[in-house]
């Protein structure tokens, strides 16, 4: 299935070139003469000649390779430089690389700053205030605060994207200066449409539910707001109570801004644009629908099932097309349970996720799948029932004996659309379910011509049979990473993967309990020999 190793475009190789000799011989000379001297407001070096797109290629070459040193960032901080991350060094992000950055990149649209907490908030500020094409700012794990908030609100106009997580001065009353810029009266961040806040949840702030109903009445276009307490502010404002006392801090009030979004004076509950929401609770989801009727992605809380299911309300939601579905309580729901909902979504769906669900009738499986034909994501982290019948030591298995060969007419209408699809079972198998999850498997890997990604994990039945028959047949024709890890697969089905013909790039065989280091070696040996693009993971 492994292609072998392509040759590097000459480009590749020139950037390769450049990223090796950086340190000992462009970074060298700028460090002996300039690295200290912040007069110069543009630098004229080798690199100002290089496109945009290959100097952005070059940094994060050199950022993933641990090579990105001060210098060698002064170097290709260009004019017309447009995207920049410094995630993968925060340590070189200084206040004076701050200041460089807002002197020399003014024309930069994604700056990523996730961890550089060295930076000061004053350099915050000013790289908000410096940078007014920015359109994707990455704030979180760094000292941003209110002054900070505030100078995004005020200068960042065309800004769609921000993060702000786990940043530890930032309150929700905080946020609200995002939206509303109280000295000069005026809205803030007008284009904002993605806002992550996780993790920045503070004892003391009770008043958070009311200051992020701020932030959602406020921004007219967001469609994703991460935070904790957004089913508690939905719950606000699908209650229509919103009057209280007056914002000592010259904020307009939630009952001007409702009627500004067009809420009866009566305390009718307002709409908002959001499309996807987090962690919603199963008995929430009817108020979460009624104030976000255009969502299109949920990831529900899931109680034990003992109380009245909310899954009933999901198959309503007209524009619903990817769900999550976690069980959060003391026991695992039947995988069952969700049929109804696949039946009501139907051919909507086009990411379904579930965890925790246990998977007591093998038939749920195939049926759930049958249902969503045009998924292109699907994901389960199952439970099996305990087997009743189980031995303390499992049968020998008799290796004369023919393989046996599965099912694959489960699924009529197939799963064409299909690129990923994950599958963990946690427990022994019962035997009777075996053969029937293993016809499951062979009909998917057959009749998902589209599949890119292949995931099996801790699958306790063998898998050879289930792979010799997708191999021999259409399948597997596009996949480019197959993970089998903690599952029952012989050295004799990898030989096959390595012998057949695709595009696979990563295999990952950690802890399979028949594959052993002298297999892992022999599978080594065999990429060096036929320089296959293919990298081999192994426990």
């Amino acid at each position: 299935m492994p292609r072998r190793r392509a040759l590097p475009s000459l480009a590749a190789l020139c950037l390769q070139s450049l990223a090796q000799h950086m340190q000992s011989l462009w970074a060298k000379d700028y460090s002996d003469n300039y690295l200290d001297e912040y007069e110069f407001r543009f630098l004229v070096g080798p690199f100002n000649d290089l496109a945009c797109e290959l100097v952005q290629e070059l940094l994060q070459l050199l950022g993933t390779s641990r090579r990105l040193s001060r210098a060698a960032l002064h170097l290709l901080l260009l004019p017309h430089l447009r995207r920049l991350s410094l995630r993968a060094c925060p340590a070189v992000a200084s206040n004076a690389l701050g200041h460089l950055i807002v002197l020399r990149c003014q024309g930069l649209s994604e700056l990523d700053l996730h961890g550089c907490g060295r930076l000061s908030p004053a350099v915050l500020v000013d790289l908000a205030e410096g940078l007014p094409c920015l359109s994707r700012l990455g704030l979180a794990h760094t000292q941003a605060n209110l002054q900070v908030l505030s100078a995004v609100g005020s200068c960042c106009r065309q800004l769609r994207h921000l993060d702000v997580s786990a940043c530890r001065k930032v309150t929700p009353r905080a946020l609200r200066h995002l939206a509303y810029d109280p000295a000069e009266r005026r809205p803030g961040c007008p284009a904002l449409r993605v806002l992550l806040a996780r993790d920045t949840e503070h004892a003391g702030h009770g008043d958070a539910v009311p200051a992020l109903a701020f932030l959602l009445l406020a921004l007219p276009r967001l469609e994703e707001l991460a935070h904790a307490a957004l089913p508690d502010v939905l719950r606000l404002l699908r209650s229509g109570r919103l009057g209280g006392a007056e914002d000592s801090e010259g904020f307009p009030s939630l009952e001007e801004l409702a009627r500004g979004r067009g809420a009866a004076p009566e305390g009718a509950p307002v709409t908002l644009p959001l499309r996807q929401l987090e962690e919603v609770e199963e008995d929430a989801l009817g108020t979460v629908h009624a104030v976000c009727p255009q969502a299109e992605e949920v990831h529900v809380l899931l109680g034990d099932g003992r109380g009245p299911s909310g899954l009933r309300e999901l198959p309503g939601w007209k524009c619903l097309s990817r769900v999550t579905l976690v069980c959060s309580g003391w026991h695992s729901r039947a995988l069952a349970e969700v049929l109804p909902l696949a039946r009501g979504l139907g051919a909507r769906l086009s990411a379904l996720s579930l965890h925790g669900f246990g998977c007591r009738d093998p038939l749920s499986l195939p049926a759930l799948l049958a249902g969503c034909p045009n998924l292109q994501s699907f994901r389960a982290d199952l439970e099996a029932p305990p087997d009743p019948h189980a031995r303390r030591e499992p049968p020998e298995e008799d290796a004369s004996a023919p393989p046996p060969r599965w099912a694959t007419d489960l699924l009529p209408r197939g799963l064409p659309q299909l690129q990923s699809f994950s599958l963990t079972l946690a427990g022994p198998v019962p035997a009777a379910h075996g053969p029937l999850l293993s016809s499951t498997l062979a009909s998917v890997l057959c009749q998902a011509p589209r599949l890119r990604t292949l995931r099996l994990l801790a699958v306790p039945f063998p898998l050879d049979p289930v792979l010799e028959l997708a191999l021999a047949g259409p399948g597997l024709r596009e996949l480019r990473e197959l993970s089998l890890a903690e599952s029952r697969v012989s050295p004799g089905a990898v030989w096959q993967l390595l012998g057949s013909e695709g595009p696979l790039r990563r295999l990952d065989l950690s802890r399979c309990p028949d594959i052993h280091r002298r297999d892992y070696d022999a599978f080594l040996r065999a990429v060096r020999k036929q320089r296959l693009d293919l990298d081999i993971s192994w426990l």
